[in-house]
């Protein structure tokens, strides 16, 4: 480590967000730009270079964390990004989107602020794109071998551009219009600008990666004919299958799913849409769920002009600090923690305090009710209130705690529950499914179908960016050793897949 004492003399300083009036008048990303840099080394600096790095191991890619905060507390930015792309295809995306679990596994996390690893890696990335250190790197010679990836998500990427870099043709198929999954249509804008995608999309053809967009799998080309043109098919189509919420009046005019809503302002920010036909200006907006998602409802309502915003968390109000009997370090811990989101819903004209969370924790969804419906099916009505109650650690009703929330308004942010079988790809290919719904496949991502591969949270389950990530890489590694039959060129994450990898 540069800096012994580091740990000791500088204290944990994070990436400065803009004014909340500022930001929410735009899809800009919620940070100051230019502001990391020149406090990014000094937070290097903290890093103990600990003989066991428990953060390499939280860190689903096994980045290689000390090595490269070394180098940036040195400003030694080439050395850096090199480290940092030996583990990870697209840090700038992770830098901006995954919860960090390495932080929570951050040895000086026992008993001080953990180092800002995520911070120090998108300075990284980002300096490396400045400086020119991530030119596109296309092989040195073809192996003859064709794979189709079906899905362009983390997943999908991570794994054409690792099996192209590796020689074989690689065809990514998108089922919408541009490719990024979700990356694309699904994370605010004011999270991730689409700027960072689309120029590593550019590096990616550059390599010679292809991409299909508009063409869903099973669809517009059948599953089975896929198959027979390539070598190998990787399934990378992501957990889409949305979980429903079955209460009285789901049936009402404005109740949604959040992966119905997200997408339309994303197409806003693209340019397709002066408005989003779903847009919650003026309304009373009530999101059903309390992770990740429901908060990008949450800030996306927030920027549309809604009148006012509530997160609903069946779970209770986290803890400040990290419980050790629940939650021992190194493992993540459920504290409480508040987002760019919901910050900026504290500023909302309707908030009851500049102190108050737009969430309620600990409550249930009872039913919604609204205008009455006609009878003759020309009108089927809209919602209006949401009715909850609150629950006890079991998730049991309190007694006398039912209250009423106006709604014009609500987004079921509830998560996912496997891939979506719309298309039909899955039952053309006969491809097997477990008991929660996910493709199953073995120790080496291979489908019951011969060359069939999945990977991502369509096999796994919906997860983290990171976990996306590492699981397009892994699968990459396998579909080599299957085309060549020798030991994969490719580096597999280090760390989770060291270890037999269940179905």
């Amino acid at each position: 480590m540069a800096d012994p004492k580091g740990f000791l003399t500088t204290p944990r300083e994070d990436w400065p967000r803009r004014p909340v009036e500022e930001r929410v008048r735009d899809w800009d990303e919620v940070y100051v730009p230019g502001a990391l840099l020149p406090i990014i080394s000094r937070q290097a600096d903290r890093c103990m270079d600990c003989g066991i790095p428990f953060c390499h191991d939280a860190c689903p890619l096994g980045n290689l964390i000390p090595e490269w905060n070394d180098l940036v507390s040195r400003e030694d930015w080439r050395a850096a990004s090199d480290r940092l792309h030996a583990t990870n295809n697209f840090p700038e995306f992770t830098g901006r989107l995954c919860p960090a679990p390495c932080e929570a596994g951050c040895v000086l996390a026992i008993n001080q602020p953990a180092v800002t690893i995520k911070n120090v890696e998108v300075a990284v990335a980002d300096r490396a794109w400045a400086d020119g250190f991530v030119p596109p790197r296309p092989p040195e010679r073809l192996s003859g071998r064709t794979v189709a990836v079906v899905g362009s998500g983390p997943t999908g990427l991570a794994a054409a551009q690792q099996l192209t870099r590796a020689g074989h043709t690689v065809v990514v198929y998108e089922r919408a219009d541009r490719i990024g999954g979700l990356l694309r249509y699904g994370i605010p804008a004011f999270k991730m600008e689409k700027r960072h995608l689309d120029r590593r999309l550019e590096q990616m053809r550059a390599e010679g990666t292809r991409f299909r967009t508009s063409t869903g799998i099973g669809r517009d080309i059948g599953a089975e004919g896929l198959r027979a043109r390539y070598d190998a098919v990787v399934i990378a189509t992501g957990a889409t299958a949305w979980r429903e919420l079955d209460v009285p009046g789901r049936e009402l005019a404005g109740v949604h799913q959040a992966m119905e809503y997200l997408p339309m302002a994303d197409r806003v920010c693209e340019g397709d849409l002066e408005v989003s036909p779903l847009s919650a200006a003026g309304k009373h907006v009530v999101i059903v769920g309390g992770g990740d998602t429901g908060a990008d409802c949450l800030g996306t309502a927030v920027r549309e002009g809604a009148a006012s915003v509530t997160q609903l968390d069946i779970y209770p109000l986290p803890e400040a600090e990290r419980d050790e009997d629940s939650d021992p370090w190194p493992t993540y811990p459920r504290l409480y923690r508040l987002s760019a989101a919901h910050e900026e819903a504290r500023d909302l004209e309707s908030a009851p305090a500049a102190d108050a969370d737009a969430r309620l924790f600990a409550a249930s969804t009872l039913r919604f009710t609204g205008d009455t419906a006609d009878g003759h099916g020309g009108h089927v009505g809209h919602v209006r209130e949401l009715h909850l109650v609150e629950v006890d650690a079991r998730r049991q009703p309190v007694s006398g705690s039912e209250r009423v929330l106006p709604a014009d308004m609500v987004l079921i942010a509830l998560g996912f529950s496997g891939p979506d079988r719309g298309d039909g790809l899955i039952d053309q290919l006969g491809l097997a499914l477990d008991d929660r719904g996910t493709i199953t496949r073995d120790a080496h991502f291979a489908t019951n179908v011969p060359r069939v591969f999945a990977a991502g949270d369509a096999a796994r389950g919906q997860s983290l960016v990171v976990w996306a990530i590492a699981e397009g890489r892994a699968v990459a590694a396998a579909v080599d050793r299957h085309l060549t039959g020798e030991a994969s060129r490719l580096p597999a994450p280090i760390g989770p897949y060291d270890r037999p990898l269940t179905a």
